[in-house]
C-alpha cells in the first residue's frame, strides 16, 4: 500500500507539472516558488487539533508525523522574514520541509514541477499528495477518497481566505514579491493587538508581512509590581535595568533578561518627582524629591551613597539629567506652586519660579547656576546630546532653551510652544531637536537657525497629556506628564508615544504629516503616561507605563530594509 501511494504521488506530481506547461507555455521562464504545505501555510488558521488531523491524513510512512514540532522548525523562519509572503519563503525553507514524507525521487519530481511554476500558478500546493481532488486518485482506497476529500475542501477555504487577506499588498504580476508595496496603514497595527503570537510574524493580514513593515512585535511582558500610577520609568544605558517610580513614592530596579525579577525595592519618606539613570557606572540612580534633595543610589548595594541639598526655595526637583561623561549631572527645581499634582488643577497665570543647577558628582557640589532668559522659570524637561556638549531644555514658559556645556552659557532660546514644553528631546543626528507640548504638538527644531520649524504634527490628547483615568460612578483621576513622552529607535527613523491602550510607534517623514503610523503595541487597559525604548541589545526594548501601575516590555525585530 505504501508503494502503491508513493507511485500514485509520483504519477499525480508529474500531471501536475505537465497541465501547468500546457496552462502557460511561458512556464519555464517563471520565477521559481518554493510553496510551504498546506498545514504550515495555515497554521495561523488551524488549531493544533486540526493541525493534527491534518498531518495524520496526509501520508502513510514511518517518519515522524507533523505536530507542534513544526511550530519551532517552521515559524521563526517566517518570523525571519516578513517582508516576503510565505509562497516565496527564501532558501531557509527548503522545496521539501524537514517533517515531509519523501523520498528522493519524489523530492526531485517536486523540484522540477516547482521550476515550472508561474507567477500566476494556482496556490495547490505542489508536495502533498492529498491537495489534489479526490475523483483524481483511482488507485486509493474509498475511505481514503472520503478523508481527502473532506481535507481538500477545508484546505480549499483556508486557501481562499489567504488569497483575500494577500489581494491588497500583493498584486498578480508579483505574485511572489511584496517588497513594491504601499507602506502599512493604521490597520497594519491591529494585529499586533490581537495577541503576541500573531504579532510576532505570524499574522499575514493587514499588511501585516508588508515588505515596509518596520518591526515585529516578538513578545510583550507585563510588570506588575506597582499598586499606583507610574510617573517615571526608564531602562539604563546597559539596557539590563529597569527603574520605575509611582505617585506613591515607591521605586521598583528589576530586570527583564533573562527573565522579569525585582533587583531593588526603594521607599521614600517624601516625594519623589523625578529619577535618572547615571551614566558612568549605570549601576547609580539619581532620585529628586519634592523637598529639594537628590540622592544618589547603589541598586546593586541597595543603599544610598550620598543626599545633595538643592534648594530650600525652590524644593520641587522636576528634571534630572546626567551628562554622557558620568561627571556632572543638571538639575531642575522649581517652586511650590508649580502646577501639575496628580489632581486636577487649573494653570497658574504665570510661570512658576525655578533654577536649573549644575552638580558634580565627584565632589557632591554644586558647580554654577545656568542664567534663565528673561526670567527664572521652572524647566519640566532636560536632555544631553552624545557627547554633553549640548543641553537642551523645556520650560513651563513654552520656551525651548539651548544651553553650551562648554561655556555653561546659553546659546539660543526661543518660543515653542503655547504652554508649557512636556518633553525634549535630540534628533539622531543632533541637527534638530523634538518636543511635545501642551498645545498637543510635536514640533521639530532646527538648532542651527533660531526658532526654525522644520516639521509639525498635531496628536491627541492621549499622547500629550494630561491624562484622565476614569472609574466608576464618574470617578477621575488627573495626571500631567512627568516622565518622557517619546523615544526614538536607534536609528532615529521611529518615534515612540503614549496612547490610550499602549505605545504607538510611527515613521518620522520627510513631507506631510510629519509621522506615519507603523505599529500599535496596545496591551495597556490604562492610559499610557510615560514611554522608554532601549536599543542596547539585539532586539529593540520598548518600555509603556501606564496610570494603572502596569509596566508593559515589549521586544521588537526591527526589519532592516
Amino acid at each position: 500500500m505504501t508503494s502503491l501511494m508513493e507511485e500514485n504521488e509520483q504519477l499525480h506530481q508529474q500531471l501536475f507539472a505537465m497541465q501547468t506547461e500546457s496552462r502557460d507555455p511561458k512556464a519555464a521562464d517563471g520565477v521559481t516558488l518554493h510553496k510551504l504545505p498546506p498545514y504550515v501555510q495555515n497554521m495561523d488558521r488551524l488549531g493544533d487539533t486540526e493541525l493534527d488531523l491534518v498531518s495524520s491524513q496526509r501520508a502513510v510512512s514511518t517518519t515522524t508525523p507533523p505536530s507542534r514540532n513544526f511550530f519551532s522548525t517552521f515559524l521563526p523562519q517566517g518570523r525571519r522574514t516578513p517582508g516576503k509572503s510565505p509562497q516565496t519563503t527564501p532558501g531557509s525553507v527548503p522545496s521539501h520541509p524537514p517533517g515531509a514524507k519523501r523520498d528522493a525521487s519524489a523530492n526531485q519530481l517536486t523540484r522540477s514541477k516547482e521550476a515550472a511554476q508561474t507567477k500566476e500558478a494556482k496556490p495547490i500546493p505542489s508536495q502533498s499528495l492529498t491537495s489534489e481532488p479526490a475523483n483524481s486518485q483511482p488507485q486509493q482506497p474509498a475511505n481514503q477518497v472520503t478523508n481527502q476529500n473532506s481535507r481538500h475542501k477545508r484546505i480549499q477555504e483556508h486557501e481562499k481566505e489567504r488569497k483575500e487577506l494577500f489581494s491588497k499588498p500583493q498584486t498578480p504580476e508579483r505574485r511572489g514579491d511584496v517588497e513594491d508595496v504601499d507602506p502599512p496603514s493604521e490597520t497594519a497595527s491591529k494585529p499586533a493587538e490581537a495577541s503576541n503570537q500573531r504579532s510576532c510574524g505570524g499574522e499575514t493580514g493587514a499588511g501585516g508581512l508588508s515588505g515596509e513593515q518596520a518591526f515585529i512585535k516578538l513578545s510583550q511582558e507585563e510588570y506588575g509590581e506597582h499598586h499606583s500610577s507610574i510617573m517615571h520609568c526608564r531602562v539604563d544605558c546597559s539596557g539590563r535595568r529597569v527603574a520605575s517610580l509611582d505617585v506613591d513614592g515607591v521605586i521598583k530596579v528589576w530586570s527583564f533578561n533573562p527573565v522579569m525579577q525585582t533587583k531593588a525595592t526603594i521607599m521614600s519618606k517624601s516625594p519623589l518627582l523625578s529619577l535618572e539613570w547615571a551614566a558612568k557606572p549605570d549601576r547609580l540612580l539619581l532620585l529628586g524629591s519634592g523637598v529639594g534633595t537628590v540622592r544618589l543610589y547603589d541598586t546593586d548595594a541597595k543603599k544610598n551613597l550620598y543626599e545633595m541639598n538643592i534648594d530650600e526655595t525652590h524644593p520641587r526637583i522636576l528634571s534630572l539629567a546626567c551628562s554622557p561623561s558620568g561627571s556632572s549631572f543638571v538639575c531642575s527645581a522649581a517652586a511650590l506652586s508649580r502646577s501639575g499634582s496628580v489632581e486636577s488643577a487649573p494653570p497658574p497665570p504665570a510661570p512658576v519660579s525655578g533654577q536649573l543647577l549644575l552638580w558634580d558628582t565627584k565632589t557632591v557640589k554644586q558647580q554654577l547656576q545656568f542664567s534663565l532668559e528673561p526670567d527664572p522659570v521652572a524647566i519640566n524637561c532636560t536632555a544631553f546630546n552624545h557627547n554633553g556638549n549640548l543641553l537642551v531644555t523645556g520650560a513651563a514658559d513654552g520656551v525651548i532653551r539651548l544651553f553650551d556645556m562648554q561655556r555653561f552659557e546659553s546659546a539660543m532660546s526661543w518660543r515653542a510652544h503655547d504652554g508649557e514644553v512636556y518633553s525634549v528631546e535630540f534628533s539622531y543626528d543632533e541637527n534638530t531637536v523634538f518636543s511635545i507640548g501642551e498645545d498637543g504638538k510635536f514640533i521639530q527644531w532646527n538648532i542651527h537657525r533660531c526658532g526654525v520649524k522644520q516639521s509639525e504634527q498635531v496628536l491627541p490628547q492621549d499622547a500629550t497629556g494630561p491624562f484622565v483615568l476614569s472609574g466608576y460612578s464618574g470617578y477621575k483621576q488627573v495626571q500631567v506628564p512627568r516622565g518622557r513622552l517619546f523615544a526614538f529607535d536607534s536609528e532615529g527613523q521611529h518615534v515612540l508615544t503614549c496612547s490610550s491602550t499602549g505605545g504607538l510607534i510611527y515613521r518620522l517623514t520627510s513631507g506631510e504629516p510629519a509621522l506615519e503610523r507603523v505599529l500599535s503595541l496596545g496591551g495597556h487597559k490604562a492610559p499610557v503616561v510615560t514611554v522608554d525604548w532601549s536599543s542596547a541589545l539585539d532586539c529593540g526594548t520598548c518600555l509603556t507605563a501606564s496610570m494603572d501601575g502596569k509596566v508593559k516590555l515589549s521586544t521588537l525585530l526591527a526589519q532592516k530594509s
